[in-house]
This record gives C-alpha cells, structure tokens and sequence, in this order.
C-alpha cells in the first residue's frame, strides 16, 4: 500500500506538467546584417487565427542610388510570428512592403524603417484577388453581382 501511495505521489507532478500548455515557440529571426533596424511581424488570417508557416517576402533597395539589394525571405512559427533584423536605417523609395502568403491567402505589412527602426506589425491574410478572378474566368458563367 505504501508504494502505491509513493507511485501516485511522484507520478502526479509528471502527469500535471505534462498536460501544462507549451511555452510559446521562439520568433525565427532572419538576419539581413545591413542595419540597425528590425521588423517582427503577427501574420493572421481573416478569422483573427495566428497563420503558421506563412511565408513572408521583401526586397530592399538601400545605399547610394538604391545599388545595394537584398532579398529576404522567412516563414511564421505557430504563433504566426517571424523578425527581420539587420535591416538599414534608409532605404530606397520607403516604405518597404513586407508580402504575406500561405495558399492562395496574401497580405502586406508597409514599414519605413527612417520613420519607426523597431517596429512590430501585423499582417491579415486576404483571398487573393488573382485567384478570385482566375476563378471566374474558368466559370464564364457566374457573375458578380
């Protein structure tokens, strides 16, 4: 009786930890190594759900006359989260547009990093107008009303 009661009472924390919600994923970071700013974003979908594995793109044009390029590209964790770093202070024909999407869901987060060098934003992902009339056009039939 006594290693029955000993069993249960070392088995009870295990079992109350196991069952304790995971922290939060860390915030994948992509390093653009050009500057001092940074940009983390919150891509969400139209039900106001985190989006996991949305892919999020931008292209910078910085330095003198916009001759320095880059493109950086990264997916969101469960949260729907994912930091740019290293980005410059001054770029090319502000803001930058950061493009979200996942499936035929897109959205755009604007930020100009001379305005707000650490930023947080948020993205909704929408239906993608592209594929809304690609899907009218296979169905000349239906029409908008």
């Amino acid at each position: 009786m006594h290693r029955v009661l000993c069993s249960i009472l070392v088995a009870a924390p295990l079992l109350s930890q196991a069952q304790a919600p995971a922290p939060n994923e860390k915030v994948p970071v992509i390093q653009g190594g050009a500057g001092p700013c940074s940009l983390e974003l919150t891509v969400r979908g139209a039900d106001g759900q985190p989006v996991y594995a949305a892919t999020v793109k931008v292209h910078i044009a910085y330095g003198f006359g916009g001759m320095r390029k880059l493109d950086l590209e990264a997916g969101t964790n469960s949260d729907g989260k994912v930091k740019f770093a290293g980005l410059p202070a001054r770029v090319q024909r502000p803001p930058l547009e950061f493009h979200a999407s996942k499936d035929e869901y897109e959205g755009v987060a604007a930020f100009d990093p001379s305005a707000e060098c650490q930023g947080k934003h948020g993205i909704t992902l929408e239906k993608s107008k592209a594929v809304a009339r690609a899907g009218r056009a296979a169905n000349p039939g239906t029409r908008a009303r």
